[in-house]
């Protein structure tokens, strides 16, 4: 039985994430057929319609060479398509196709679904407190 008072927050964070992800791309995949990885970067695409390559790698916090991949497998899934970049020769931006937006409406109900269960699982109070605090470690720079 795991041990409720254990302060090993890394680990636990880590053990958390895990569980996390792979329970949430389980859905994911059943839902809409992708990851949460993918969903992420079709998000981001979303947000930001002509969203580079480099940029997107930022957004996400992932290495160059991991965007490359991942925009590899979306683009050949057809959710995203490369065009070159107006100003920048070497550059391609990012788009939404309608099967990436389709995957995005397919998604939201489970993404609902999987915060409803956090928030019934945390409390309102514990899920608003425990979003806050993940952001702050998203973006702490240590």
């Amino acid at each position: 039985m795991p041990d409720p008072d254990d302060q090993r927050l890394y680990f636990l964070l880590q053990r958390a994430a895990h569980r996390l992800r792979t329970t949430a791309d389980r859905r994911c995949l059943d839902a809409a057929g992708v990851t949460t990885a993918q969903l992420g970067a079709l998000f981001a695409v979303h947000d930001e319609p002509g969203i580079t390559q480099q940029r997107l790698a930022r957004t996400l916090g992932l290495r160059d060479s991991a965007v490359t991949g991942l925009v590899g497998r979306l683009t050949a899934a057809g959710l995203v398509a490369k065009e070159t970049h107006p100003n920048e020769h070497r550059a391609v931006v990012l788009e939404l196709t309608d099967a990436g937006t389709d995957a995005l409406r397919a998604a939201r109900p489970e993404i609902d679904r999987f915060n409803a269960e956090l928030r019934a699982m945390l409390g309102d109070d514990g899920f608003t407190a425990a979003a806050a605090a993940v952001h702050r470690l998203a973006y702490w720079e240590g």
